[in-house]
């Protein structure tokens, strides 16, 4: 091509583009680079809530809104690569939930899986599919898709959970279903360690037929995961990345405990420094217990009991947890889905 050709190709060119444009059609090779490209590239970027900052906003939010009102009284947690999105991630939403004393959440049913992680309080109960569980900080509780559920709050102090759910992906896939219930609260006839005895045993009711992928155990609560880690603290040998870590189950099937969001609780011991890691999954976390720092590229995040934060994909983290307290964190991803998708890679180191 000579140097007088260039300008005429140029405007053919663009006449082109402008002509099929016409037609809803677009040139790949002018934007492949960034659709198919070398490693991920993520908007999502390194940030931490601070408990401090979130709960004193979230007890105003009460005063200005019920929970009737609201529905779900829920301040979203948007990661500020994704600002107006309602992503925490980019597959996955966040939220710090809200129920008073005396106050009922209505139920209500959605495609969207859910998981709830308790950060505040004692004495609130959700209520899924006729099923009632009592919650308590560190517990983990599973609302699977398309089941009704209720919160209510009988105690006498506010209760707070972190709120995960799938949105981005059902919404990916245009899967969108939401129904509420014929009352606010459902009559629950059946209490959770009824769900507890059947499942959490290492056994199952012999006529058990699975409704889901979802695990039909629901209820998770703090003080065997916290036992659990423990003993391995005494007895098991320590990863140099996370130290001793803990993936929920699907007790029937042994997979993830849901099908779309993965669930873990790992311990580090005081003074721990751990190695770097990184995987395609983006991972929310939430301090239980215990002090640190997540070293996220060239970011510090410093975090301490129920602070919440992000790590996005493709970046390399690493932990170090202050002197004292051993610290114990909760986290969930969407690496079930990754995998059932053969997308997910990790690089440790």
């Amino acid at each position: 091509m000579t140097v007088t050709e260039a300008p005429t190709n140029a405007q053919e060119r663009k006449a082109f583009y402008q002509e099929i444009d016409a037609h809803s059609m677009t040139p790949l090779w002018e934007i492949l680079h960034n659709i198919v490209t070398p490693l991920p590239m993520t908007p999502c970027v390194p940030y931490l809530w601070q408990w401090d900052v979130c709960y004193p906003r979230l007890l105003e939010a009460g005063e200005l809104i019920t929970a009737r009102e609201a529905e779900r009284r829920v301040l979203v947690l948007e990661n500020p690569g994704l600002r107006g999105q309602t992503r925490i991630t980019h597959s996955l939403y966040a939220g710090l939930q809200l129920i008073l004393p005396g106050e009922v959440a209505p139920a209500h049913r959605h495609s969207q899986s859910a998981l709830r992680f308790i950060l505040n309080g004692t004495g609130a109960y959700t209520a899924v599919d006729g099923e009632k569980v009592t919650m308590n900080v560190g517990d983990f509780v599973i609302t699977p898709s398309w089941t009704f559920h209720d919160h209510g709050n009988p105690s006498d102090e506010p209760m707070v959970w972190l709120d995960g759910l799938d949105v981005a992906i059902v919404e990916l896939f245009d899967a969108q279903f939401m129904e509420k219930g014929a009352a606010d609260s459902q009559d629950t006839q059946i209490m959770a360690h009824t769900n507890l005895a059947e499942f959490g045993n290492t056994m199952k009711p012999v006529n058990f037929q699975p409704r889901s992928k979802t695990s039909p155990l629901f209820w998770y609560p703090y003080e065997r995961t916290r036992e659990a880690l423990e003993t391995m603290k005494r007895h098991g040998e320590m990863n140099a990345c996370w130290g001793h870590k803990l993936q929920y189950t699907n007790p029937v099937t042994g997979d993830w405990a849901m099908p779309t969001m993965g669930t873990f609780m790992q311990l580090m011991p005081a003074g721990f420094k751990g190695k770097a890691y990184r995987s395609t999954d983006s991972t929310i976390y939430t301090c239980v217990e215990g002090r640190g720092r997540c070293i996220v590229g060239d970011t510090t995040l410093t975090f301490g009991p129920k602070d919440v934060f992000v790590c996005p994909s493709w970046m390399p983290y690493r932990f170090e947890v202050d002197a004292g307290d051993d610290a114990v964190l909760f986290s969930f991803s969407d690496r079930p889905a990754q995998q059932a998708l053969d997308l997910w890679r990790e690089q440790i180191g």
